[in-house]
């Protein structure tokens, strides 16, 4: 999950670059808009698809190294307190959505008590709200708030202005950001593309309204009154004071000539190196042996398969084990999925496997054993998401037939899945344990 946020943040970022450099001096107001839409959008969905012909081809009973459990007595009573299981990233990230959540609904209501109780006046495309004492100018959807105090042809100018949001839906958009920020509450990128996007809104109404009327007339208005300004992240707002330089600057401006339209085909090799990105990282072909120092056994990793000894071995070493920690979710299409996992969370299925163990382990059993020792399990996931060919490795037959009888009671899982097609998979699994005896 963590590795995907990246991913997203990093895609954002890029396309943020190209709109900046080559695209928001522009006045292709419309295609901005829509460039910032649908680059902020599509960002979320690049890391998710795989082009199958860069993924490296694998057999579809791939053997994955898990990570290893440690087995003590100690791990009995941390087991035991409540606060080892909770994942405090996953609480941080919560209470991140309640809160942003929480200020979200607190803003909407307060726009609803303005539309309840101020003087309305409905006309065929839009509600005109009427605040009492104040100079603010901004719409919501079709509700367009303006100041009593606004008169004349500025308020005109200004109810001009502000319909060109309401027909436009630039509301939608807001509201797009404001559910983003909710659900990435710590992406610094979706407050970034929200302004951006904002801005844009103020130069189509500027666009639509200066056609309309004289623009050095249009340009006063901007700059005879500092309106009030509601705080409100989601609503179109007519003033806002850090915005008017580059309201004018762009009215002002001669309009891009046609040929500046090929800027927006950056966006296609963009795309397609994000893909390629995605669907070879971490997908690189791992060089990966396991063997014994024993004399005459080994262990090596062959074809995709894990190749078992006829004879006990006792020594291990193994080399590039993080290429095996990291198997690819595109190897495999989609992991096995363990009951209260969401479907493919690799990191989930890990955890539960070693929750797992540790709960249905002997621990006085290792007791009998040498004080240092290991277990090498090795088993497969069935299409029907059961658990069979449980191998063990051990100097000890209690312990190796112990480790059996625990895997086979692991629970049915939904099985995983290679370009669409449900597969068998295996997994390595190394038990350690250290055992202080008085």
């Amino acid at each position: 999950m963590i590795f995907y946020i990246l991913q997203v943040v990093l895609f954002q970022v890029l396309f943020l670059l190209v709109y900046d450099i080559a695209l928001s001096k522009e006045t292709f107001f419309t295609k901005n808009r829509l460039y910032l839409l649908s680059t902020t959008v599509t960002s979320f969905f690049i890391p998710l698809f795989k082009i199958e012909t860069l993924n490296e081809v694998v057999s579809q009973e791939y053997t994955v190294l898990l990570p290893e459990i440690v087995l003590s007595p100690q791990k009995v009573i941390e087991k035991t307190s409540w606060y080892q299981s909770i994942n405090y990233v996953e609480v941080l990230f919560v209470l991140g959505m309640m809160l942003f959540a929480a200020i979200f609904f607190i803003r909407l209501f307060k726009l609803i008590r303005l539309i309840h109780n101020h003087k309305k006046s409905s006309y065929k495309s839009y509600t005109l709200v009427l605040l009492p004492k104040n100079t603010k100018a901004f719409s919501f959807f079709n509700y367009v708030f303006i100041g009593e105090e606004l008169t004349g042809e500025k308020k005109n100018n200004i109810i001009k202005h502000e319909l060109v949001h309401c027909k436009q839906k630039h509301t939608l958009d807001l509201l797009l950001f404001e559910l983003l920020k909710i659900v990435m509450w710590f992406n610094p990128m979706i407050w970034i593309f929200q302004k951006r996007i904002s801005l844009v809104h103020e130069f189509i109404s500027d666009e639509v309204v200066s056609k309309s009327s004289e623009k050095n007339n249009y340009i006063n208005n901007l700059l005879s009154e500092i309106f009030q300004v509601e705080n409100i992240s989601f609503v179109n707002q007519f003033y806002k004071k850090s915005l008017i330089r580059k309201r004018i600057t762009m009215i002002t401006k001669k309009r891009s000539k046609q040929i500046k339209n090929l800027k927006y085909f950056l966006l296609a090799p963009i795309v397609v190196i994000m893909l390629f990105y995605t669907s070879c990282s971490n997908n690189q072909k791992s060089n990966i042996v396991v063997t014994s120092y024993s004399k005459e056994d080994s262990f090596t990793y062959n074809d995709n398969r894990l190749m078992w000894p006829s004879t006990p071995f006792y020594n291990i070493n193994i080399k590039n084990k993080y290429a095996l920690y990291d198997v690819p979710l595109s190897m495999t299409g989609v992991i096995p999925t363990y009951p209260g996992c969401e479907e493919g969370d690799r990191d989930c299925f890990n955890n539960k496997i070693k929750e797992f163990v540790i709960e249905n382990f002997d621990f006085d059993l290792l007791t009998k054993s040498k004080p240092h020792n290991e277990v090498y399990v090795h088993f497969t996931i069935t299409k029907k998401g059961t658990v069979k060919n449980i191998k063990t490795k051990t100097e000890f037959p209690e312990i190796e037939k112990h480790a059996i009888e625990v895997l086979k009671k692991l629970p049915r899982m939904k099985p995983a899945i290679k370009k669409g097609k449900i597969v068998e998979i295996s997994y390595y699994l190394p038990l350690m344990y250290k055992i202080k005896k008085t």
